[in-house]
């Protein structure tokens, strides 16, 4: 946007933000005790002539700057002085009549436009003489037509009168007749005074009169009320005594009755009574069990809910402590492979350490004996041969002979003495089986095997031993 953009625009926004406040401040409410009057362009009547005003009670309305004005008619009350004097009535009287006319200004649609036709600019007091010239002008007209009889005793008709002709009149220029208040009617004749005299004249008259008729009304009244006395009392002595009579029969029959209706009530009241204590009885046991199976079930939900408690938390325990020692037996598993891992390592290289060491004695000796095998072997053999003669010896050393006999036939040129020891060094493994089974050769140097020879047979008897 160009630099004549922009003011165009703060153009627009200026001439915006001036009707809006034109707007505003061109828009008026009236209050509620006012009437607003707009006056200048308003439209035209109904039959096409020019309206010369608009009148706005309560609410708002917009005035058109240039082409429209508005002013405000106040509609607080009038209260007008009106002090007539020497009005003439219709039987050629003079009278005074003063009073006091309350009026204000309409809001009924018609009659606020005459008001703004012919009071809008006027102040309070100008608007009070116009209304009292009215006023005066119709309540002598009123006076001319009636009576001065009419007007001092039927103030109602009077006033009606005053009011209808006033109010018609104060219509024209928008006000109307709020309240009409007469104090005082006078002449200058005494004609009104007469008639006060007259009338109290004969008001007087009229009381004597009505006190002596009363006065004689009393005494033939009195008479007849003694006489009537008389009679009523005499009347009523009888009747009394029928009466009594009458009576004490009627209090016997109902005392009679009374006492049935006691009894009878006071059995009935008797049984309910006790019907009722057996109730209640009934109840407090009925309510005394379901309290004690009420308390019951208490206990012993508070029990299980103790054993239950008691179980998860013994089992929560036993199940921390199973989660425990799983873990320590994990552990220690752990460590005791871990150890065992170690010691069958460390034995393992012990071994392997051993043998490396057999191997090289083993090297050293095949080197002794000159790079040959066998007679490394033999080197071995001779070293361990101690040892293999006294394993030999260690096998017949503990055999315990308390005492051997022998019977000896003498079969075949041998004893059998002979042939039992012979028997019992067969028993001993010979050396060179005991190489063969270990998958050795006996060396050369310590013998030849010895060619297996017929076996003698026999004898048919062997000696027995036995024991003393």
């Amino acid at each position: 946007m160009g630099e004549y953009g922009w003011i165009l625009a703060a153009v627009a926004g200026a001439l915006f933000l001036i009707v809006l406040i034109l707007i505003v401040s061109r828009f008026r409410k009236c209050p509620s005790d006012k009437i607003m009057v707009i006056y200048g362009r308003v439209g035209n009547n109904k039959d096409g002539t020019n309206r010369s005003a608009r009148c706005v009670h309560g609410g708002a309305s917009f005035v058109w700057p240039i082409f429209q004005a508005y002013e405000y008619l106040d509609l607080t009350p009038l209260s007008i002085n009106v002090d007539l004097r020497n009005a003439l009535s219709r039987q050629h009287i003079r009278i005074d009549v003063p009073s006091v006319f309350t009026v204000g200004i309409s809001t009924e649609p018609a009659i606020m436009q005459n008001a703004a036709e012919r009071l809008l600019g006027l102040k309070l007091k100008e608007i009070q003489d116009l209304a009292k010239d009215i006023i005066l002008g119709q309540l002598r007209l009123v006076i001319a037509t009636m009576d001065i009889e009419e007007i001092n005793s039927d103030r109602d008709k009077f006033l009606l009168a005053v009011s209808g002709n006033v109010e018609s009149e104060l219509k024209k220029i928008g006000l109307r007749l709020i309240n009409v208040n007469i104090t005082d009617i006078n002449d200058e004749s005494g004609y009104i005074a007469a008639l006060g005299k007259e009338a109290a004249a004969k008001a007087i008259n009229d009381a004597k009169r009505s006190v002596a008729e009363k006065d004689r009304d009393g005494a033939i009244g009195e008479a007849n009320a003694r006489m009537d006395q008389r009679v009523q009392v005499a009347d009523a002595d009888a009747k009394a005594i029928q009466g009594e009579n009458t009576a004490k029969a009627n209090i016997a029959q109902s005392d009679a009755s009374r006492r049935e209706v006691e009894a009878d009530a006071l059995r009935r009241a008797t049984a309910a009574e006790k019907i009722a204590a057996a109730r209640a009885l009934e109840e407090a046991y009925s309510a005394e069990r379901e309290a004690e199976l009420a308390r019951a079930a208490r206990e012993k939900a508070t029990l299980e809910a103790d054993v239950l408690i008691q179980s998860e938390i013994e089992r929560k325990k036993i199940e921390i402590e199973a989660q425990a020692e799983a873990e320590r037996v994990k552990i220690r598993a752990h460590g005791e492979a871990e150890a065992i891992f170690a010691r069958m390592e460390a034995e393992a290289r012990g071994i392997e350490e051993q043998l490396r060491k057999q191997a090289s004695g083993l090297q050293e000796i095949v080197k002794a004996a000159g790079g040959n095998p066998i007679e490394a072997v033999r080197l071995l053999i001779a070293d361990k041969l101690e040892e293999l003669v006294r394993i030999q010896v260690e096998a017949v050393k503990n055999l315990k002979f308390d005492k051997i006999t022998v019977w000896d036939g003498g079969q075949n040129g041998t004893s059998s003495t002979a042939n039992f020891a012979s028997n019992l060094m067969k028993s001993i493994p010979p050396m060179q089986e005991l190489f063969n089974m270990d998958g050795l050769e006996l060396p050369e140097i310590l013998g030849k095997p010895i060619e297996k020879t017929p076996e003698a047979p026999e004898p048919d008897e062997v000696a027995g031993d036995s024991a003393d």
